[in-house]
């Protein structure tokens, strides 16, 4: 099954590609002979190796864009080089996320806030989707069924919130929620056959979760081919009136 069963020759843009859920959508979507073309981003070259080696097997289907989602700039010139090749994208996934690195780890306490690395998780958590969704509007604008995904998290949610902490990393995940709610209101003026959705995809085996895999019990720590196949069907199974919904990987709508 594809991702839109109606749709030939597909157009797919996947940001944040070069590791995790991101390369999985990847891998999966190569293979969909639905999909005609994907466009995907990098941010780092050293890290974008096996990336890179799928888009030399796959050279007539697979492009591949260095972007820094905090660089409008980048941005602007992805999409232009997007655009100079195909009018129309069908189906956008953002994957880019941040949860720690070397200078930033979620925040146990009060004590541990950082104004520095808050807006850190809100340039690259927040801030670039709706840069995104400013720029592509004009691939959105077409007359068939297309999708605009963006990976949010669970812990996002203000309603499902009992534990506290994390206060970079939920704060920048439920403002993508909100910024991505307004997108879905707009595009369903400018673009109505795009459906603007937030996925959160399980904990998934990626770097990104695996310092704090260490509770997770087993059957809820996806592979990263497990939750990439649980979302498109999530995608696959979004109707008309779903734009602007904040989705689990099971298709249960979450609370704001």
């Amino acid at each position: 099954m594809s991702f839109i069963t109606n749709i030939q020759n597909a157009n797919v843009m996947i940001i944040g590609a070069s590791q995790g859920i991101g390369l999985g959508f990847i891998k999966k979507l190569l293979q969909d002979e639905k999909v005609s073309k994907i466009y995907a981003t990098y941010r780092n070259q050293n890290t974008a190796e096996e990336l890179l080696s799928l888009a030399e097997k796959y050279p007539d289907k697979l492009t591949c864009l260095i972007m820094d989602i905090t660089e409008e700039s980048q941005i602007i010139t992805s999409i232009q080089h997007i655009s100079t090749e195909v009018d129309k994208l069908h189906l956008v996934i953002n994957c880019v996320g941040l949860l720690h690195d070397n200078n930033i780890q979620p925040e146990k306490s009060l004590k541990h806030i950082n104004s520095e690395n808050l807006l850190r998780y809100f340039q690259i958590n927040s801030i670039g989707a709706v840069l995104l969704a400013k720029h592509l509007l004009p691939l959105f604008r077409h007359k068939e069924l297309s999708v605009f995904a963006t990976i949010s998290a669970k812990v996002g949610s203000i309603g499902d919130n009992q534990l506290g902490g994390w206060y970079g990393y939920r704060a920048s995940k439920a403002a993508l929620n909100m910024l991505m709610r307004n997108v879905a209101i707009e595009y369903k003026r400018t673009c109505p056959q795009t459906l603007v959705v937030m996925l959160h995809p399980g904990t998934t085996d990626t770097r990104l979760s695996r310092p704090f895999q260490r509770n997770v019990p087993p059957e809820k720590l996806f592979s990263v081919e497990r939750t990439v196949s649980q979302l498109l069907t999530v995608i696959e199974q979004l109707q008309e009136g779903d734009s602007g919904e904040f989705f689990s990987w099971d298709g249960s709508k979450l609370p704001w």
